[in-house]
């Protein structure tokens, strides 16, 4: 078909944002929606009515993924566009729903200019990936590609005690697995930054070449615990005392390894936690993101190492691999496009990685994949403060729109 420039209608996409963020909104603005509540069930019901007033057939398979589909001229595997409307507790407007309401207004946009696309366009709602009341994250498309047991997915619980195949029978979205997403010929996924590499860089859109490889362990140092006031400093194992210099030396050799290492210890737990008595156990977690799988390898190589580290203090250092996963490299042909598409709008724009996962790392597996980014105002995202402007959001949508076009005009 012969390409169309199209632009979408940025103010009919900031209303549906914000009639979205009344699922759950929170009192300073944000959005509690988490997967399989009723502030999610509610989403999703409006979300099929916005779909089945365009025309679209919705069909759900058995994980709770919706799939609205506008028939194509060709009965041949669909362009996928879409991301998740579940959210973290005191989460943002823009998280996740994003990507949903993108798939939505491009689809808008060609009934209303009277386009049959080529092959079927289907949105996409994935099921759970914030994994905020079930985990792990990215549960549903981990099940769709393989990487997750179903049986055992199903039967993870909340908080409550309530497991996931209940939820999903309360809410009425418990779909049939022939469902499922099996094959496309793209899939695309707008989502904000939750960075602020491309605020600070005055920047529009960001294209995403891949999510990068990650490897996290805990770290448990075991001393003995003995009276704090009558202990000499010199007969002390602390195990804290010794968590404290392999933290040192954590940062010494991880630090200058490479610029794009991100590395964290975002959990610490002392034991037994008395003001009085000598630290006899420190476990904390350690992980660590590169796109470069030897950068991996050698931040792996040494985590493995620390056991035989030297100022131990006298205790026992021992490490565990929690998990890891590699990097998975977004479809080349749909980010050269992508990147094509925004320079051709006239937006600023650069090449970038995601430190943080998504959906279409998982769905990369089933379906050539790629991802955009628009800026997260101060980096802020997972809380109420996020926000990424409607100018950024509209912006994000028409890349989207015109990758379509391009898509289909092949």
């Amino acid at each position: 078909m012969q390409r169309q420039k199209l632009l979408i209608n940025g103010e009919r996409l900031k209303d549906e944002l914000e009639r979205f963020a009344n699922f759950g909104r929170t009192e300073n603005n944000g959005v509690t929606r988490l997967s399989l509540s009723e502030e999610d069930r509610a989403a999703r019901d409006f979300f099929r009515t916005c779909c089945e007033e365009i025309g679209l057939n919705v069909k759900v398979d058995d994980m709770g993924c919706m799939y609205a589909t506008l028939d194509g001229v060709e009965n041949k595997p669909p362009i996928l566009i879409g991301s998740h409307l579940d959210s973290v507790k005191k989460g943002g407007r823009f998280d996740g729903v994003l990507g949903v309401l993108a798939g939505l207004e491009v689809v808008r946009t060609l009934v209303e200019n009277n386009i049959k696309p080529r092959v079927p366009i289907t949105i996409v709602n994935f099921t759970n990936e914030e994994g905020a009341r079930f985990e792990p994250s990215m549960m549903a498309s981990g099940v769709l590609a393989g990487k997750f047991d179903k049986n055992v997915m199903v039967n993870k619980k909340d908080s409550a005690g309530i497991a996931f195949s209940e939820a999903l029978k309360c809410i009425g979205y418990e779909g049939e697995a022939e469902n499922r997403l099996k094959e496309g010929t793209a899939f695309l996924e707008l989502h904000i930054e939750q960075g602020p590499i491309l605020e600070k860089e005055n920047l529009s859109i960001g294209v995403v070449e891949c999510v990068v490889g990650m490897a996290c362990y805990d770290i448990e140092i075991t001393g003995e615990s003995d009276h704090a006031g009558t202990t000499p400093m010199s007969m002390r194992k602390d195990a804290l005392f010794a968590a404290n210099n392999v933290i040192n030396e954590i940062r010494r050799v991880l630090g200058p390894l490479d610029e794009e290492l991100v590395f964290t210890i975002g959990r610490v737990n002392v034991y037994p936690s008395i003001h009085t008595v000598i630290p006899n156990k420190v476990i904390f977690s350690l992980e660590a993101r590169h796109k470069d799988p030897e950068i991996v390898r050698t931040f792996k190589n040494f985590v493995e190492s620390l056991p035989i580290f030297g100022l131990n203090e006298g205790c026992e250092i021992k490490t565990t691999k929690l998990w890891e996963r590699d990097t998975v490299w977004f479809d080349t042909e749909i980010v050269n496009q992508l990147e094509k598409s925004a320079q051709s709008l006239g937006y600023s724009n650069k090449r970038m990685v995601s430190g943080a996962g998504h959906d279409a790392q998982f769905i990369a597996s089933l379906v050539p994949s790629a991802m955009l980014f628009v800026p997260s105002f101060n980096g802020k995202s997972h809380c109420e403060e996020e926000l990424t402007t409607w100018e950024e959001c509209e912006k994000g949508v028409n890349v989207l729109l015109d990758t379509v076009m391009a898509l289909l005009s092949k």
